[in-house]
């Protein structure tokens, strides 16, 4: 991400101060990096609605080209509601990610309290049929309604 991209979230006060604005995760040769974005404008915090966009970059730095054909997402927030979803492909496609090249979207959760965090994994198929889970990394939804939080 670039860096301008992470001094204008900081600016505009997405992301608490000391928390980072950039999650990463290995699992073999894929990146999967996730910037979370508090939704100010679209949030209404005395009617408990926190909303939250989450940008998603799928670095693929293997030898092999990549299917996205599924996802599962892990959320919890701070009152200890926790959501799961499940499904295929992500935002409405399967994508291939090509060998050396990267896949990114932007995306959203609502939340119910001001802070929480998400994780999960995708699964990707190669050409030659190989099928495994990569991690996303676990990153914090904490907005400027409630303290810095490390769920």
């Amino acid at each position: 991400m670039d860096k301008t991209m992470e001094q204008d979230a900081a600016e505009a006060g997405s992301v608490p101060p000391g928390l980072p604005s950039l999650f990463e995760q290995r699992t073999k040769d894929v990146i999967v990096r996730v910037e979370p974005e508090y939704l100010a404008e679209q949030s209404s915090p005395s009617d408990g609605r926190f909303i939250w966009a989450y940008t998603v970059e799928i670095d693929n730095q293997s030898d092999d080209d990549l299917r996205v054909t599924g996802r599962y997402w892990h959320i919890a927030d701070s009152r200890g509601q926790v959501q799961e979803v499940r499904g295929q492909g992500v935002v409405g496609e399967k994508p291939v990610v090509r060998a050396g090249e990267q896949f990114r979207y932007t995306s959203g959760a609502p939340l119910s309290a001001p802070s929480g965090m998400m994780s999960g994994s995708y699964r990707v198929e190669s050409d030659a049929g190989d099928a495994y889970d990569i991690d996303i990394p676990v990153f914090v939804l904490d907005s400027p309604f409630e303290g810095t939080m490390f769920n």
